[in-house]
């Protein structure tokens, strides 16, 4: 019989309020973010440093300059690099990132530098995975780089989706790196997701929105929701997540 595994859950959270939502729930890591909706960039100075001294989980920025692509100017790497160093100084455990060439390679040569810097913070490489033309090329130069990680749904949009080529780059990476689903990673899916690729590590957003507390709602802007309608997690559906993963162990 199998020992049970011993189950890490990351939520990625948009802002204070979410992030204290998901510690509350449970949550083992935090991939903080700003801009969820454009698949998250690097939060403000701010919250990283606020949600540090508030929090006592990990908590790992995302590295991300702008929404888009992975194919990054010689500006925005700069601007990485200063994100990087900026999160060193708080005291983050750890940042998330990603960057990949024209060609849809990951680009080894400025990940090389933005590993070295980040050291001796652990790194994560995002979804960028997901769009590399040669998923066992890109792990390969992703374990050679040095980082702990990758976050990716399995070339789809959806991790249920892209289920088999977890499992395959699970078994591939045979402990050298951690090989973290995520996307769509839900109470429904993580059993499915932890049995069927032997992953121990998840990420989920669990995104949901709430109306805005405002009294005032100016009629013309009452029905955007970028004006009265907040991002919200609910802490029990982080709870959720937790009691689905340990039927894996039973």
């Amino acid at each position: 019989m199998h020992p049970p595994k011993n189950f890490i859950i990351e939520i990625a959270t948009s802002d204070f309020s979410t992030t204290s939502a998901a510690v509350k729930g449970g949550a083992d890591r935090i991939e903080l973010c700003a801009n969820l909706v454009e698949g998250g960039t690097t939060p403000s100075y701010g919250t990283i440093a606020l949600c540090m001294e508030k929090f006592e989980i990990p908590i790992f920025p995302i590295i991300r300059p702008r929404g888009g692509d992975f194919l990054y100017s010689d500006e925005e790497f700069d601007c990485m690099k200063k994100d990087i160093l900026q999160c060193k100084q708080l005291g983050c455990k750890g940042i998330v990132v990603g960057m990949l060439l024209q060609d849809g390679a990951v680009d080894s040569k400025r990940m090389e530098a933005l590993v070295s810097l980040a050291h001796p913070m652990s790194v994560t490489f995002h979804r960028a995975f997901d769009r590399c033309h040669e998923p066992f090329k890109a792990l390969e130069a992703i374990i050679e780089l040095g980082c702990e990680r990758i976050l990716t749904s399995g070339q789809y949009p959806q991790a249920i989706l892209g289920i088999e080529l977890i499992k395959q780059l699970h078994e591939t990476a045979n402990g050298r790196i951690i090989i973290m689903p995520g996307s769509g990673v839900r109470k429904d899916t993580i059993l499915t997701l932890a049995k069927e690729t032997g992953c121990n590590e998840f990420h989920a957003s669990l995104r949901r929105h709430i109306p805005s507390t405002m009294k005032f709602k100016h009629p013309n802007f009452v029905t955007t929701t970028e004006s009265y309608t907040n991002n919200f997690i609910d802490a029990a559906s982080v709870q959720s997540l937790r009691i689905e993963l340990m039927k894996a162990n039973e």
